[in-house]
């Protein structure tokens, strides 16, 4: 991407994502420093939300928590499914960015009814549906996307979550925090070898494989948005475990840090055996074509997401998309009307 050509600047969506670099730059990890006391105290946090508001912010911090070994029950599922769980002993963050989401609203307004004060918002809006049904809404820096795409609120909610952990733990990412920024942009900026465009091109389905972060799945969705090709998330190594039967020639999966434990046997059961394309976007050279990132440690996932983007966009443009106005999908995918 490069905002400087017309053929990416004309998009809401390609600013959206290189706003991310200075969202990033402008995040206070503070402004999680009360609540997290309260998550600490309690020992359990929840955090729910739909699509884009969840999946990556909630996925990442799961992970980082159990990492970490942090003295902490994170859960998370979609708020629907959620109305069935027993949450009152947990902090529960609803992520909107709208604030008008029908499931997380509803939730929010069970759990207030009945009485769990550890009910949190995040939105991008002020003054909200969901925010009444919170005991405390904190509202995105990064303000309202126009593009139906979320990106930049999909990075901020993540940190916002994982700075939660930060607080309560004490721990001390000033640095990589501090890092972030530049790494993320080159993320942005790096080229996309016309080869891996052309591959997408011809391909029938367009795979995710990776942890279950949030990353391979978020890019999944974003596929679906932005290129409105089918695509399927393979977490972990379930690409190894009998979805190669289906697999056609000339598929491609964009594996997220792969495994090294597992090259050899990507390359028998997928390259060699189903005929896919294997395209890894990691921090370091992989026996596949690499989209090779910054290393950013603990931040990684951030900064593979970012390069996923990247990658998204220069298959959007080159299959003639445009970008911002997918044509079924909504900015607010299931509002609650009132």
């Amino acid at each position: 991407m490069n905002l400087k050509d017309q053929k990416y600047a004309q998009y809401a969506l390609v600013q959206e994502m290189m706003d991310t670099v200075e969202t990033v730059k402008k995040f206070d990890p503070s402004c999680t420093a009360e609540i997290a006391q309260q998550v600490k105290k309690a020992g359990k946090v929840y955090f729910t939300g739909e699509g884009s508001s969840r999946i990556f912010p909630a996925k990442n911090s799961l992970r980082k928590s159990k990492r970490w070994g942090l003295d902490l029950n994170a859960q998370t599922d979609g708020s629907w499914q959620s109305r069935e769980y027993d949450l009152s002993k947990f902090a529960v963050f609803f992520a909107s960015n709208s604030g008008r989401t029908k499931e997380v609203t509803l939730l929010a307004k069970k759990l207030k009814d009945e009485g769990n004060a550890l009910r949190f918002g995040l939105t991008a809006n002020q003054d909200t549906v969901l925010s009444t049904f919170c005991a405390q809404t904190h509202v995105l820096n990064c303000g309202w996307e126009q593009a139906v795409a979320a990106t930049k609120s999909v990075v901020e909610q993540a940190l916002y979550y994982e700075s939660v952990l930060w607080n309560m733990s004490g721990r001390d990412v000033k640095a990589g925090l501090a890092a972030l920024p530049a790494q993320i942009e080159k993320a942005l900026t790096l080229d996309v070898p016309a080869e891996i465009v052309e591959w997408v091109k011809k391909a029938e389905t367009i795979y995710f494989a990776g942890y279950n972060d949030g990353v391979a799945e978020e890019l999944t969705l974003k596929t679906n948005e932005i290129t409105r090709r089918k695509s399927d998330f393979l977490e972990g190594t379930y690409a190894l475990h009998g979805i190669e039967e289906v697999m056609k020639e000339g598929d491609i999966i964009f594996w997220v840090d792969p495994i090294a434990d597992e090259y050899e046997k990507i390359q028998e059961c997928l390259i060699k055996g189903a005929g896919v394309k294997v395209v890894a976007i990691a921090d370091h050279d992989t026996p596949f074509p690499t989209i090779k990132t910054p290393s950013a440690g603990d931040f990684n996932p951030y900064v593979y997401l970012c390069a996923g983007w990247n990658v998204l966009v220069e298959i959007g443009i080159a299959t003639g998309m445009d970008l911002d106005h997918p044509n079924r999908a909504r900015k607010v995918g299931n509002e609650l009307v009132l």
